[in-house]
């Protein structure tokens, strides 16, 4: 799986502790080529996190390295660190009774724009609720949180 050379030392915890919560994790399904504007998903039915990597790297303009030495690529890092993360953030809900784990009241005020455009996106596209959109958006740049929250709701 390609998605797995953009992740942090944190970010591959967080994966490894899906796997043993019984996640399966795959990479660039049918379901990324038929919305290209995912970076991932999460299949409540089939315990499954798709990471949507081909669409990452081309929605954060990735190149090549070897063809583009001098081209930073931390977009495409941060796209697919946050995809797996917000989607660890549902597995978690799923753990947690099909709930949120928190209280989310007051914190969709600390959603940056840009943020509140993907939660209206995801709310409008796909079947997930408000308020565990709302935490996966959050928890998404809390890769600690995420990680003592499997822990906590999963193993």
């Amino acid at each position: 799986m390609e998605f797995i050379i953009f992740l942090s030392k944190l970010d591959k915890e967080i994966l490894d502790l899906l796997i043993k919560a019984n996640y399966i994790v795959e990479e660039n399904k049918i379901e990324c080529l038929l919305n290209k504007e995912i970076k991932g998903l999460h299949n409540f039915e089939k315990n499954k996190i798709i990471i949507c990597t081909e669409n990452a790297k081309r929605k954060t303009n990735y190149r090549n390295k070897k063809q583009h030495p001098n081209k930073n690529n931390f977009k495409t890092e941060l796209a697919i660190r946050k995809a797996l993360r917000h989607e660890a953030t549902h597995a978690i809900q799923k753990c947690n009774n099909n709930k949120t784990v928190g209280d989310i009241k007051n914190l969709e005020n600390k959603l940056h724009q840009s943020k509140r455009r993907a939660l209206d996106f995801s709310t409008s596209n796909f079947s997930g609720t408000y308020a565990k959109e709302v935490e996966a958006y959050i928890l998404e740049d809390k890769p600690k949180e995420v990680k003592r929250m499997i822990k906590k709701y999963c193993l």
